[in-house]
């Protein structure tokens, strides 16, 4: 997604009168915005804008266990529901097991044995997996293979 698409699908969600749709675009752009104004003249990009999906997930994703614990459902629902609008301009996240597959075959290459390991074996793996898994689950799966 670029920005152009972005400002597309606004004014679409907007004609639309899709209220929850329009505000989670509008968190975006306002987010991309920043970043573009903040006077380090970084550049948009498609992985600039991926980056701040998958940083606005996340928050969400924290958002949602909190209003879980202090046992506001109603609130993780609306947080929840904002994940699953963001999560349709990120790539096809991979599956656990595809993950668990990509582990094992970077240990192996790398030649990690035990734990001490652990930060070489994640630097790469974040690297080879950037945009396609969350690094929560990487760095599960990782602790669990050693």
């Amino acid at each position: 997604m670029n920005l152009t698409q972005l400002q597309n699908e606004l004014k679409t969600a907007m004609l639309a009168r899709e209220e929850l749709k329009t505000s989670v675009l509008r968190m975006l752009k306002a987010e991309i915005m920043k970043i573009q104004t903040d006077g380090s003249g970084t550049e948009i990009t498609e992985e600039l804008i991926q980056n701040t999906i998958q940083k606005l997930v996340k928050q969400r994703k924290d958002a949602a266990q909190q209003f879980r614990d202090g046992a506001r459902p109603e609130l993780a629902e609306k947080e929840e529901a904002e994940i699953t609008l963001l999560m349709v301009y990120l790539p096809e996240q991979m599956s656990e097991d595809a993950i668990r597959a990509e582990v094992r075959a970077t240990k192996t290459a790398l030649g990690v044995t035990d734990k001490s390991g652990v930060g070489k074996l994640m630097g790469t793996l974040m690297g080879k997996l950037k945009g396609k898994a969350d690094g929560a689950l990487i760095k599960k799966i990782v602790e669990e293979e050693l």
